[in-house]
């Protein structure tokens, strides 16, 4: 299996660099090349997810697109990471799935601080600026 995730990579890759050559004098428009290059990108993650996800994962990962893009991309990237750097063994199973998607829950909670405003009791008001004249 990762003999295959390596040929669809480097097949990705190079019809990538093949199409920023091609495109020599296209310069910093983002017109359709632009277009196609993310969607041959967008094909290639496709691609390899459909191959390291079993259905049932690869469904609930599409609702949690459908909720969440965010998260969803957080652990496609995080899916294809594990893929490429060859620690997957087998398929990801939807339970494999859900422990993912705890730890970049986790990941995401503690990247993100929380602000606390504590308020004194007994305060200023309002109405104590007038006693001053």
């Amino acid at each position: 299996m990762a003999d295959a995730d390596l040929d669809e990579i480097r097949k990705a890759r190079l019809a990538q660099l093949q199409s920023q050559s091609g495109g020599g004098g296209g310069g910093p428009q983002g017109g359709p090349p632009e277009d196609q290059r993310k969607q041959q990108e967008a094909d290639a993650r496709a691609s390899i997810l459909s191959q390291i996800l079993l259905p049932e994962a690869a469904d609930r990962l599409g609702r949690i697109r459908l909720v969440k893009e965010s998260r969803a991309v957080d652990v496609e990237n995080r899916l294809i990471m594990l893929a490429r750097s060859g620690q997957l063994r087998s398929k990801v199973t939807e339970e494999q799935l859900k422990e993912l998607l705890g730890a970049v829950k986790e990941n995401n909670e503690r990247s993100e601080e929380k602000i606390v405003v504590s308020r004194r009791k007994g305060g200023w008001d309002e109405d104590d600026d007038l006693f001053d004249l």
